[in-house]
């Protein structure tokens, strides 16, 4: 099959196979049967692909050597996609019909088998990323015969033609990594509280990307890096394939899923699996790493991130002052701002409300990060924004080595495309919001510029109403208007009682 396959016929095919699972295993649990089989399914495609190129090329011996140094991958003999599809109703891993003798392999257990060999044949690449996923889960999938029906059905839907991810075939790589994005997202939707532990919606994520302003050369980093899409939003923003990019994500499952996500992007990238507060791995010897542009959407007032030994961190990234052990939120912010370059360095961080105006030991340090002149904007979002949340939210931007001593206020919370479920911004929203920070322009009732002294007059509170008016006054009500209209209703309910009195008369009811 030769034809090409559209974006929108292919996130169709990936979304159907969900109807194995769904109504029986959570979302936030199958999207990583989905997403991982759609990843083996595009490496053993790769594969099959570039060893028929070079079999043309140079013949079935030399084609299998070159494969061994020239694949992105590596696929050993029995763990591609067709080899596992071929292999689904049998019930012994090498392939032969099962006896009263032969060791039963269930399927899950098969599949587990040959991730296991994936990982290993190659190396670095790889490594880790399907540790945290089971095929051969009871919990997840259901008793034996439940799951291997499940497992059948899962790639009998991936063996589908169409979903030919050959790059022969499909062209361009962003169909495949746009899909996953796509399926991403769509999992989220469905996945509850525990969707904004993977996923920032894509909107928020290009906004955060245009004002953290990525360049060539620059090393950007996301400390809660999710799925990887924030990255990967910065990365196209460079506009050219001139960065590099690092992220740590202490959810493993989660980890695995940015380290396909950027395969699948054609974008490689440092992605460690730790807790960032906790223990840090973005590290050059005894310091930190440091970047070019931090950004981040950490999880909103974290408790137990790691107060208590947050006094006497290593890296000493608290001397403004440790966070309430039960809100972690300014513990990301200050680890970001210990990560960013002295010379020009920038961090974008989304926050909930409560950042601007909290007071206590996170009014004390905010009350530093001003006076040290880093912050650069307050953003205000529209509620219902993000998956899992709906409470309002808000964009801080930090510069260092800021030419000017004013902060950009921007209130955007009241211009969005309302949804049944969730909140959209348009691209022209967007457009405005960076325009404004762009060009800190002042905009009647939509954007300000303060001084720290206005700032600190106000007490340090960055709660966005004190500087950005935002007072509609309410019509002025005609009085003499309103009580003509309240005589002419009152002799209209008079005429309309004598006339039921009438009728009910005539009926011999009264």
């Amino acid at each position: 099959m030769t034809n090409k396959i559209s974006q929108d016929e292919i996130n169709a095919i990936l979304w159907k196979a969900c109807d194995t699972f769904r109504g029986t295993v959570d979302p936030s649990e199958y999207k990583n049967y989905i997403l991982v089989m759609l990843f083996v399914k595009y490496i053993s495609d790769v594969w099959h692909d570039k060893l028929d190129q070079f079999t043309v090329e140079f013949g079935v011996e030399r084609a299998e050597r070159k494969m061994q140094w020239k694949a992105p991958f590596q696929v050993p003999e029995g763990c591609s996609f067709q080899e596992i599809y071929d292999r689904r109703d049998l019930l012994t891993w090498d392939g032969e019909d099962a006896t009263d003798t032969s060791p039963l392999i269930s399927l899950g257990e098969r599949i587990n088998m040959a991730l296991d060999k994936l990982e290993q044949a190659s190396g670095e690449k790889l490594r880790g990323v399907f540790r945290n996923i089971d095929f051969n889960s009871e919990a997840n999938l259901g008793r034996t015969d439940t799951r291997n029906e499940r497992l059948r059905n899962l790639l009998n839907d991936f063996n589908d033609p169409r979903l030919d991810m050959r790059p022969s075939r499909i062209g361009s790589l962003d169909v495949i990594g746009n899909a996953y994005e796509y399926l991403i997202g769509k999992f989220a939707a469905g996945a509850g509280k525990k969707a904004g532990e993977f996923y920032t919606p894509p909107e928020v994520s290009t906004l955060l990307a245009r004002l953290a302003d990525p360049q060539p050369g620059d090393r950007i980093c996301d400390p809660t890096c999710g799925s990887g899409s924030l990255l990967i939003r910065c990365a196209e923003q460079v506009g050219s394939k001139d960065f590099s990019l690092y992220g740590q994500e202490s959810n493993g499952s989660t980890w695995a899923l940015a380290k396909m996500n950027l395969y699948l992007h054609d974008m490689s990238g440092e992605i460690k699996w730790a807790d960032t507060l906790k223990n840090p791995q973005l590290v050059e010897g005894d310091q930190l790493m440091r970047f070019d542009v931090v950004v981040a959407n950490p999880p909103f007032s974290l408790d137990k991130w790691g107060a208590e030994g947050a006094a006497a961190d290593q890296y000493q990234r608290f001397h403004r002052g440790v966070p309430p052990k039960s809100k972690g939120d300014y513990a990301f912010i200050t680890h970001m701002l210990e990560t960013i370059v002295p010379a020009a360095g920038r961090a974008a961080v989304i926050v909930p409300h409560g950042v601007l105006f909290r007071g206590s030991s996170e009014g004390k340090i905010r009350q530093k990060l001003i006076e040290e002149n880093l912050l650069d904007a307050v953003i205000g979002l529209p509620s219902n924004l993000f998956y899992g949340t709906g409470i309002p939210a808000a964009i801080l931007v930090f510069k260092k080595n800021r030419a000017t001593q004013e902060v950009l206020f921007i209130e955007a919370s009241r211009e969005f495309e309302a949804g049944t479920n969730q909140n959209t911004l348009l691209p022209a929203n967007l457009d405005k919001i960076f325009e404004t920070y762009q060009t800190r322009a002042l905009v009647d009732k939509y954007s300000a510029l303060a001084t720290l002294e206005d700032i600190a007059k106000n007490d340090f509170n960055l709660n966005i109403p004190r500087y950005v008016d935002t007072y509609e006054e309410e019509a002025r009500i005609d009085l003499v208007g309103t009580q003509r209209e309240i005589s002419r209703l009152e002799d209209q309910l008079k005429s309309l009682d004598s006339q039921v009195k009438m009728t009910l008369e005539e009926l011999g009811l009264v």
